[in-house]
């Protein structure tokens, strides 16, 4: 559930059809299906090693849980201030691209350092496999419902219009945005009591 509004599916949608506007029908669902493909592998990688690359680069949850709230905040605030996700250079370099699933679509569009940010910080938290499994099981939801919104998204976009999609993604901005201050809330306070012992 944190994952989702981060990763943000739907708000992918009119970035994908406009990169894929000049393919066939059976092309765009080919990519598609490797975009899914391709967020699940990204996800399911951090998370198995997250706590390793957090230990090789010395790095504590609680500053990570900082920084990735502060990452997630910004994520947000570009989506409630209806900032483009792709920066011009990027967005003109993937229109002459013909391969577009992992670069820009997986990463950083939707997989990107604030989803990347909150799948490291959850699985440092993890002390059973299970855990592990059930999480791993919502990534693969998460690329599910990707595929699906990537997949049907040409309705959605017709019915909503410009204006309606601009709505719904500063609809999830402003929950992405309460999830990100609730992390940096977090790592913040941990830090303070790390710094400052109750004794």
């Amino acid at each position: 559930m944190a994952l989702f509004p981060i990763a943000n599916p739907i708000g992918a949608v009119p970035v994908f059809y406009t990169l894929t506007a000049t393919e066939t029908s059976s092309q765009r669902h080919q990519q598609a299906l490797q975009t899914a493909t391709n967020v699940v592998l990204v996800l399911a990688v951090f998370l198995v090693a997250g706590r390793w690359i957090l230990e090789f680069f010395g790095i504590s949850l609680q500053v990570l849980r900082l920084a990735g709230g502060l990452l997630v905040a910004h994520t947000a605030w570009e989506m409630v201030t209806v900032r483009q996700r792709l920066t011009p250079s990027e967005k003109d370099e993937a229109m002459e691209k013909e391969d577009i699933s992992f670069t820009p679509m997986a990463v950083p569009l939707i997989s990107g350092p604030g989803a990347i940010g909150v799948v490291t910080s959850l699985s440092i938290s993890f002390n059973h496999w299970v855990e592990y499994l059930e999480s791993l099981v919502g990534i693969v939801l998460i690329g599910i419902s990707l595929y699906l919104c990537l997949v049907l998204g040409e309705p959605l976009i017709k019915r909503l219009g410009r204006n309606g999609v601009g709505a719904l993604n500063r609809v999830f901005g402003f929950f992405i945005l309460a999830i990100g201050v609730r992390f940096i809330a977090d790592g913040s306070i941990s830090l303070l009591k790390e710094a400052f012992p109750v004794k």
